[in-house]
């Protein structure tokens, strides 16, 4: 029997799951670098969720939902979507998606954003195919 598939919130951070972020961040990026006290504020933060992913009880996925009101309504933007390389292809990336975009549904949120490198081809056909368009904009960064 396969184990089944979930996706929680967290609402605080044990050190079960500050080993298991600690493990995904390196297969987000390279340049990343874990900070449990970072990590401690994003969970405890009222603008931000934590999703996470688990088979079983063995977190094998996460994604950040930032929300946040402006004048012209409430916004939401999905960030470190990232999924244990050992569960790739299992629908674990479309399980966090689609309970983020059910949140953001709950609070009303008028828009919701993510971005994704144009060589991450595969990510950008599942955020496609959940609903999510792609927008004739720049993005812009300022790394001061």
């Amino acid at each position: 029997m396969s184990e089944e598939l979930t996706v929680v919130v967290a609402r605080e951070l044990d050190s079960g799951l500050a080993d298991a972020v600690a493990g995904l961040i390196p297969q987000l990026s390279s340049s990343a670098a874990f900070d449990r006290e970072l990590l401690e504020r994003v969970v405890a933060a009222d603008a931000c969720e934590l999703f996470v992913a688990k088979l079983g009880e063995t977190v094998v996925g996460m994604a950040t939902l930032v929300t946040f009101p402006i004048p012209t309504g409430v916004r939401g933007h999905i960030d470190d979507v990232v999924v244990d390389e050992s569960t790739r292809g299992r629908g674990v990336a479309r399980a966090l998606l689609q309970a983020m975009i059910g949140r953001a549904a709950e609070q009303e949120i008028r828009t919701l954003d993510l971005t994704s490198r144009p060589s991450r081809v595969a990510a950008i056909r599942l955020y496609e195919s959940v609903g999510f368009v792609r927008r004739d904009t720049n993005t812009f960064r300022f790394a001061g």
